[in-house]
């Protein structure tokens, strides 16, 4: 079975070696997920899951495909396989509810044909407002999936899996159908900070050069500099170095590979170079970071 990664080329970064994370049952849903259980997506992971939450309490940042987000209460939060997440900084008490579905899972179904038309606007925007009434209404549904997941009695039927998963893609086709994404100047910038990170992440072992990338996007260096500046609050190198040590950190944490190893497969002279470039960033040795 194809899985969707594979079936959508043009946002693959399954070229980087981030944490995989995968849940233990086809189907987990909770009703009252808190910054505990958030702390785990502290790092940078990448999901084999399909997970739709909503935010229930309280405002947070997370990083989705490694551009910036706000979540507040009945945002709906829609991350596919091959997602990477990361949550950051909060201002109050965060809460969710999601539901969620392994990869077992969701490799059963045509995830593309399940979202259809609103396929280019969830690339777009992740993250959505709903109505009062949409949301309670998808908050019931995932309450009904909290009950039965977590019922060791309970024994759920592969077919009724999928159902459920395609119930809540159909949900959020509707949803995204609704939308109108302004096609303005805003998303414009927006879109050519996700060009960046796909152009990055194809490149990084070999270039680390800005100009390569403003090159490849077919715009001054300046437009890409200002552009990206305007978007993140990140320079074009911080880009790039972030998703640089997002690697070496995944491979300091997740392999016994040697620090030289590390540096050399991230294209570095020498394991001396590599730990003066990951020092500058982290603060720290690369050996410090794999002890600590």
């Amino acid at each position: 079975m194809c899985t969707f990664v594979e079936l959508n080329k043009t946002t693959d970064l399954m070229k980087m070696d981030f944490p995989q994370v995968d849940l233990p049952l086809e189907v987990l849903a909770w009703t009252d997920v808190t910054e505990d259980i958030l702390n785990i997506y502290k790092q940078s992971c990448r999901l084999q899951a399909c997970i739709v939450a909503i935010c229930t309490e309280g405002y947070m940042k997370a990083s989705i495909n490694l551009l910036d987000y706000e979540i507040r209460p009945n945002d709906l939060i829609t991350l596919l396989p091959g997602t990477i997440i990361q949550f950051k900084e909060k201002t109050e008490k965060v809460r969710l509810c999601f539901a969620g579905f392994s990869s077992t899972c969701a490799g059963r179904i045509n995830l593309i044909k399940a979202i259809g038309d609103a396929y280019p606007k969830l690339l777009e925007l992740p993250v959505v407002p709903l109505s009062e009434d949409i949301s309670k209404y998808l908050k019931e549904y995932f309450a009904l999936l909290s009950h039965v997941s977590c019922d060791d009695s309970f024994d759920m039927d592969p077919e009724l899996s999928e159902i459920s998963l395609q119930a809540i893609l159909t949900s959020v086709r509707l949803i995204y159908r609704k939308l109108i994404v302004k096609n303005d100047s805003s998303n414009r910038k927006k879109e050519i900070c996700r060009e960046l990170i796909q152009s990055i992440t194809e490149h990084y072992k070999e270039e680390r050069r800005a100009q390569f990338y403003a090159d490849q996007l077919g715009i001054s260096l300046q437009h890409l500099s200002t552009t990206v500046k305007q978007v993140t609050g990140k320079s074009v190198l911080d880009t790039i170095a972030y998703i640089i040590i997002m690697d070496a950190k995944a491979k300091l944490k997740g392999t016994n590979m040697t620090i030289q190893e590390i540096a050399y497969s991230l294209n570095f002279p020498s394991a001396t170079f590599f730990g003066k470039y990951f020092r500058r960033y982290v603060g720290m040795t690369p050996v410090e970071f794999r002890n600590g």
